[in-house]
Formats: structure tokens, C-alpha cells, sequence
């Protein structure tokens, strides 16, 4: 078991903090892991410096890692995620709903009425989530996604009533 595991993956010994930019390099790491073509720290920090910017990191383990985090913008009355990520050994433990419901809430005090997101029409997990939080889909773009060797993939676009 790797250091910043806890036992039994258990969200209950994460905390949620606001991403601020000296978490980029943490959270630029694990975008690696897990995103084809990953965002670099330069990128990470433009997006968590941006004033619009509400994006949340969780943090567990010993030493205290980033083992997941959540990107979003608020614009008016709306918030968009950009990018949601959980670390592989903390997939499937509820920590993507925590890390969504973290941002929902954030943007609903930030007078957002609705929160947007973009996903890959073929992440079956993603869109598990989503819908069991009760998003819904507005709309597609084609082709959306490029894939290293293989077709590019449509996105679909979600939203969640606030």
C-alpha cells in the first residue's frame, strides 16, 4: 500500500480544501496520471490564479498528498467544471461525488443556478456519477476528444440545476 493511501479508502479521512496555486505542482502530477494530454503546473496554476476560479483539492494520507481535485469557474450565474480527477487507488470510494457535491455547493453560495461540465460520451464512470447526481444532458460536440490511435470521441455537455 502506497503512503498516501489510507486504509479501506475511506472519504471520511479526506479533507476538501480550496485548490489554491501552491497545490498546481500536486495537482498538475496527478492530471498526469490521469488525463491524455495532461495539463502541465504552468497550466494548473493559470487556471487556480484565475479570479473566476473555485476549484477544491483533496488531500489524505500521511505524508498529506493530493489524491484528488476539482477545477471550476463561476461566470454570472453560472459554474462550469473544467476538469474533476480522483487518484486510481482512490477511484470508485465516492470520492468524485464528494469532490462535485464540494464544487456544487461552492458555486450555489457563489450564486451560480447551474453547474456545467463536459465529459467523454464513452466514460461510462464519469457518467455514472453525473447522472446519479442528476445531471443532465444539454448538449453534444462531435468528435470532441482526440484519441491517441483511435476515433476521436463526441463530449457530451451536463448540467445540474443549483
Amino acid at each position: 500500500m502506497s503512503s498516501n493511501v489510507t486504509p479501506f479508502r475511506n472519504v471520511k479521512h479526506v479533507s476538501l480544501l480550496w485548490a489554491a496555486p501552491d497545490r498546481a505542482a500536486e495537482i498538475a502530477a496527478l492530471h498526469a496520471r490521469l488525463f491524455q494530454p495532461a495539463w502541465d503546473e504552468a497550466a494548473i496554476t493559470a487556471l487556480l490564479e484565475h479570479p473566476a476560479s473555485t476549484s477544491l483539492v483533496a488531500i489524505a494520507g500521511d505524508p498529506k498528498l493530493a489524491v484528488g481535485f476539482v477545477i471550476g469557474q463561476l461566470a454570472a450565474d453560472e459554474a462550469e467544471i473544467i476538469s474533476v480527477g480522483v487518484a486510481p487507488d482512490w477511484q470508485r470510494a465516492g470520492l468524485g461525488k464528494l469532490l462535485v457535491e464540494g464544487l456544487a455547493r461552492a458555486s450555489k453560495r457563489g450564486d451560480a443556478n447551474r453547474l456545467f461540465l463536459e465529459v467523454a460520451a464513452d466514460n461510462n464512470a464519469a457518467l455514472a456519477l453525473y447522472r446519479k447526481l442528476h445531471f443532465a444532458e444539454t448538449g453534444r460536440r462531435a468528435r470532441y476528444y482526440e484519441r491517441p490511435g483511435g476515433a476521436a470521441v463526441d463530449a457530451l455537455v451536463l448540467a445540474l440545476k443549483l
